[in-house]
């Protein structure tokens, strides 16, 4: 009994250093591993040097210079416009007066009863002194009347609301002013309602011809 509990006892000894141990090459291994992870990380973290931080702030105050020049400039700009321009609407609802004018005048020409009287002209008169008035005091603050008639259209300054047939005139020449346009300083107020020419259609002309001479139908 005694050398059976002697062999069993030798057994387990001889089979107790068959259990798995960690290698050696494999411990260096996972030690390097943490050493490089711990170094990355180091150097995440890492702050910047002194020379670093002075021209982080150097750009900023660079940049934050740039936009305040920036917006100083849009400021200046919208006091100008303010300035030069405060008045437009002003203005273009204004010159309703002038076209009230206008149209008054016409009507009183259009009445048979008052034609050729002496109370349509002196009324006429006044019209005209007070339509003068008006467009002295525009000029003086920078609002005129833009010349259309017997110029070239320009799309800047007129609107062409019809054709008119006219062969003595070179095409889209203004013959017709049906409002009268107004600047203000360097800006169109509003343009100018005009009537342009146009070369008589050849279908014309060949019935012309064909009155003349019946003989050719």
């Amino acid at each position: 009994m005694e050398k059976e509990e002697n062999q069993n006892t030798a057994t387990k000894n001889h089979q107790e250093p068959e259990k798995e141990t960690a290698k050696p090459d494999e411990n260096l291994d996972s030690d390097n591993k943490k050493e490089e992870t711990a170094q990355e990380a180091k150097e995440e973290i890492k702050e910047p040097t002194p020379e670093e931080k002075i021209a982080e702030l150097e750009d900023k105050v660079a940049r934050t210079f740039a936009e305040m020049e920036n917006q100083r400039r849009r400021f200046e700009k919208e006091k100008e416009d303010a300035f030069e321009y405060g008045g437009y609407s002003f203005a273009k609802e204004a010159l309703n007066l002038i076209d009230n004018l206008d149209r008054s005048k016409h009507v009183l020409e259009s009445d048979d009863k008052l034609k050729e009287t002496e109370a349509l002209k002196k009324t006429l008169e006044h019209l005209d002194i007070i339509k003068k008035d008006l467009i002295s005091i525009f000029e003086k603050n920078n609002i005129k009347p833009i010349d259309s008639l017997n110029k070239k259209l320009d799309p800047n300054f007129h609107q062409a609301m019809m054709e008119i047939e006219d062969d003595t005139k070179e095409p889209g020449t203004i013959i017709q002013e049906i409002q009268k346009g107004f600047t203000i300083k360097d800006r169109l107020l509003r343009p100018s309602l005009v009537g342009v020419s146009k070369k008589v259609t050849i279908k014309e002309e060949k019935t012309e011809e064909n009155q003349e001479n019946p003989e050719n139908k």
